[in-house]
């Protein structure tokens, strides 16, 4: 079968790593997070639209500087160009799930952890899924 079609809420709950790509098609990809307490993913920039959706935790959405509380039910839409940051603020991992359309990383990698993500100069190289 072509696609994905899992229950991502159950895989996002799941999900211990920093970031696991679940899935890389040619114009979209979809990955699963999990930030501990006080971690953030770090304020970036993408050349791409990213949507985010939290399923267990609480945090701050960060949108060119203006921060908004979230958590579980959420979703955050960042388009290309806005400097952006996803920070937990509470006391236990926030887990989430996101599409970067097109995909950002190389299809398949698994960061355990935000410092093997930052020691990992990987980007999308073109490979998809299928």
């Amino acid at each position: 079968m072509k696609g994905f079609v899992k229950d991502i809420e159950s895989i996002a709950v799941k999900n211990v790593d920093f970031r696991q790509v679940l899935y890389t098609a040619k114009y979209c990809q979809l990955v699963v997070m999990a930030l501990k307490p006080k971690e953030e993913i770090g304020a970036e920039v993408h050349r791409l639209d990213q949507f985010f959706r939290v399923e267990e935790g609480s945090g701050e959405a960060v949108l060119d500087g203006v921060r908004t509380a979230i958590s579980a039910g959420f979703a955050v839409v960042v388009p290309a160009g806005t400097n952006h940051n996803i920070i937990n603020t509470g006391s236990v991992l926030l887990k989430l799930y996101t599409l970067y359309a097109p995909p950002n990383h190389r299809d398949g990698v698994v960061h355990h952890t935000r410092a093997d993500a930052e020691a990992d100069n990987e980007h999308f190289d073109g490979k998809t899924t299928e």
